[in-house]
């Protein structure tokens, strides 16, 4: 059969041509059996329709992008599997974009996006540079954007973060309670929203406990395992902490070679809690004591307020932050 189309599709199976637009969107509302026997009959004659085309007269993508520093990453993932969960309902596709933290990146993709290629945009920043015209630019053009987790405070946008200043209070306050004395801060980019907060919660806990606030036990990482193996070996090795807070998953994890390496004992010698979201963070020997975000319902939340936007076309919406809650889990790594 030549040059078949979705017209034709339709014809020859006896099904009305929005059956088929939805079961090659992926639409939920379709009969299982009907939506196999399109998808198999289109194989079987090489059709494979740009999911585009249906949606050009409305001007529709039916795409939505989301961009995050990482990917790799057991927070990014189970958010991204959130909002990948109501897109696909929705009957969307979604792009993924990576960062890696990097500020030229967050913008490059943004430009290109600026231009009818998806209906909006889900993400997470990557710095906190004074100049954000470029997000301000996809208003103009009526594509909205939902923050979650990292922020940009003066972007007027809906934002679903969690209670992060609480969750590093209460971290913080535990390894005091636990004997602590010298707790070392583990930051990645303490500049971005997130990591001004969980510091911000850290020197309270430390103000509350009448321990004095030490800069030098701020300790800036990087992205890098060598460069961080190197920086946690000098301060285990220097500074000498009896516990360690980490803001990022994968510093309690370069503290954990680290301490391994260099014969420290684990809660014994150095107490450690972390931001984290690894499911086998129980596992880890010792088991790992973790603040851990509700990331997958961050993800569904994220979404379903992007997609109130589109549906309403943004006329009634509240562009307000959504704060949900992270849980504390006490483990042996912190002398639980």
């Amino acid at each position: 059969m030549d040059n078949i189309n979705i017209k034709i599709l339709a014809k020859e199976l006896n099904i009305s041509t929005s059956t088929i637009s939805r079961a090659f969107n992926g639409s939920p509302d379709i009969n299982k059996d009907t939506k196999e026997k399109i998808l198999a009959f289109a194989r079987e004659h090489n059709f494979l329709p740009n999911h585009y085309a249906s949606n050009l007269r409305d001007k529709k993508s039916r795409t939505l992008a989301v961009i995050v520093p990482e990917i790799a990453n057991d927070f990014f993932s189970q958010a991204i599997n959130g909002i990948e969960e109501v897109a696909r309902k929705k009957g969307f596709y979604i792009l993924l974009y990576r960062t890696d933290d990097v500020f030229e990146k967050e913008v490059s993709f943004v430009n290109y996006l600026n231009n009818g290629k998806v209906d909006g945009i889900i993400m997470s920043v990557s710095g906190e540079a004074n100049d954000h015209n470029y997000l301000r630019k996809l208003e103009q053009k009526n594509v909205p954007v939902v923050f979650f987790d990292r922020v940009y405070e003066d972007i007027e946008a809906a934002k679903v973060t969690t209670n992060d200043y609480d969750s590093s209070f209460a971290a913080t306050e535990h390894l005091l309670e636990t004997g602590c004395k010298k707790i070392a801060y583990l930051v990645i980019n303490k500049s971005i929203s997130i990591g001004k907060v969980r510091m911000q919660g850290y020197v309270d806990a430390l103000q509350k406990h009448n321990v004095p606030f030490d800069d030098s036990l701020v300790i800036d990482c990087s992205n890098d395992e060598k460069i961080n193996y190197t920086i946690l070996k000098k301060v285990l090795e220097e500074k000498k902490p009896d516990g360690i807070f980490s803001s990022v998953e994968r510093l309690a994890f370069a503290t954990y070679y680290v301490c391994y390496d260099m014969n420290i004992d684990i809660p014994r010698d150095l107490k450690i809690i972390s931001f984290s979201s690894l499911g086998i963070a129980p596992l880890l020997c010792p088991a790992l004591s973790t603040i851990t975000q509700p990331a997958y319902e961050m993800g569904i939340k994220a979404a379903t307020l992007l997609f109130d936007e589109l549906e309403k076309k943004g006329v009634g919406v509240q562009k307000k932050e959504h704060v949900l809650k992270s849980k504390l889990f006490i483990r042996k790594s912190s002398g639980g």
